[in-house]
């Protein structure tokens, strides 16, 4: 059977593996500037990334032998790479619901944006902004609003003392305070 017909599987062609989900039921929130973000990726990857990467691929296909030419191989493993970022980023955006949290300026109740501080029974102060599942970044003190913590603290007001279930047990934290974007 001639190679041209055959797929190769790697580990990373299923599209939907490794993406983080959307829980069942619920809506994709996300905030205008993280809807920004993902668009503006994809618009690039569509208008700038791929045609670069398709330039090499044709470059280097027309240079004769594919099967041993590694611009022609790194160059169709880049694409597939870019073509599974675009369709994940095209499905992202087409179920995006945008929730501007700078809606709830100057209240203290939490909600979906909200910055909150909150002190647990150790006497550690944590400061954590809950945003979308597709915009939080963990190491800039993001979190989704469908983890844990999160859950527990969505809905709380400033002096509320909570009980988070911890893998280690339950902690009791106090939310000491809620901040949010100002409008435009």
């Amino acid at each position: 059977m001639s190679k041209a017909f055959t797929r190769e599987e790697t580990a990373g062609d299923d599209d939907d593996a490794a993406l983080p989900q959307v829980p069942a039921g619920t809506r994709n929130y996300i905030t205008p500037a993280g809807y920004a973000r993902l668009r503006s990726e994809l618009l690039d990857l569509i208008d700038v990334e791929r045609p670069k990467v398709v330039d090499v691929v044709h470059w280097a296909a027309s240079n004769g032998d594919r099967s041993e030419n590694g611009d022609y191989l790194y160059g169709k493993k880049r694409l597939r790479e870019i073509d599974r970022r675009i369709r994940f980023l095209t499905k992202r955006l087409e179920v995006a619901e945008l929730t501007d949290p700078s809606v709830h300026h100057g209240n203290e109740q939490v909600f979906f944006g909200a910055e909150v501080t909150y002190i647990d029974e150790d006497g550690m102060r944590t400061t954590i902004v809950i945003l979308g599942i597709d915009e939080a970044d963990s190491a800039r003190g993001e979190v989704t609003w469908v983890s844990p913590i999160a859950r527990t603290l969505l809905k709380a007001r400033v002096g509320d003392v909570l009980r988070f279930v911890t893998p280690g047990g339950t902690k009791e934290i106090e939310v000491v305070g809620v901040r949010y974007p100002k409008g435009i």
